[in-house]
């Protein structure tokens, strides 16, 4: 009986460790954990290997990337500012950046900062689905919103000139001979509190300048292609920084930690 009574404690104790460190990769200044990729680490090297213009039907950009590597206004190192000329005006999809990679299910970190009121940009997961950045906008498409699926966590917001931060479980559409049989879901975290859990996402939102599938049946046309991490560019100064992910294979669906 002592036996299982030690097996039990240590098994809790793991979970609760496991609980523990979870947690503690939220927020600002979150590291990436074992088997992540840094995906933007401040440098223009990594910019431009892992990260290109997104060849939707508004682009207006051309490699390299216009984006600016400048001086981290809170912290020591290096941010990367997303105001591309060719997006000004609020351009959307003229200078959006996408990573090379594709992916399907993954945990990712992105980090923010909005220099100015009404700063503008947005977090894409799969170049489809947007998480809105923006300043001063608490509605369903506002900043920290799934857009156009679920309100603005904006009490969570630091505020301009402060960085933000968020942590996002995604699991991607399911298919099964080729048709939709279960709809994306998502969890976000905003700066460490938790926005969105086991979001569902009925479709890709802001037609097609705005992402992948975006133009099939007006959003709704959703494919089984996996899709970068992609970051808007509104010709606006919102700053960048920290930026990581993990694949993952969510077997059941859920995406909730």
């Amino acid at each position: 009986m002592n036996e299982i009574r030690r097996q039990v404690v240590f098994a809790f104790a793991m979970i609760l460790i496991t609980a523990m460190t979870a947690q503690a990769q939220l927020g600002v200044g979150a590291k990436a954990p074992e088997g992540a990729e840094i995906l933007f680490d401040g440098s223009r090297n990594m910019l431009d290997t892992k990260w290109t213009y997104w060849n939707g039907p508004r682009l207006k950009a051309s490699l390299p990337i216009k984006w600016q590597i400048v001086k981290d206004p809170v912290d020591k190192g290096t941010a990367m500012n997303s105001n591309d000329p060719a997006a000004a005006g609020g351009l959307y999809g003229a200078a959006d950046i996408v990573t090379k990679k594709e992916f399907r299910d993954f945990r990712a970190h992105v980090e923010f900062l909005i220099q100015k009121p009404g700063g503008n940009s947005g977090v894409y997961l799969q170049n489809r689905y947007e998480i809105q950045v923006l300043d001063g906008d608490s509605t369903s498409h506002g900043l920290g919103a799934v857009i156009n699926e679920s309100k603005s966590p904006y009490f969570a917001y630091n505020g301009l000139g402060k960085w933000n931060s968020y942590d996002i479980v995604f699991r991607a559409a399911r298919f099964k001979d080729g048709k939709l049989v279960e709809k994306p879901i998502v969890t976000v975290y905003f700066n460490g509190k938790k926005a969105h859990a086991n979001q569902i996402i009925s479709q890709v939102w802001g037609g097609p300048n705005s992402g992948q599938d975006g133009g099939n049946d007006e959003g709704r046309g959703i494919t089984d292609r996996p899709g970068g991490l992609k970051l808007q560019g509104e010709g606006h100064d919102v700053l960048y920084r920290n930026i990581w992910i993990k694949p993952l294979e969510l077997k059941e669906s859920s995406t909730d930690f």
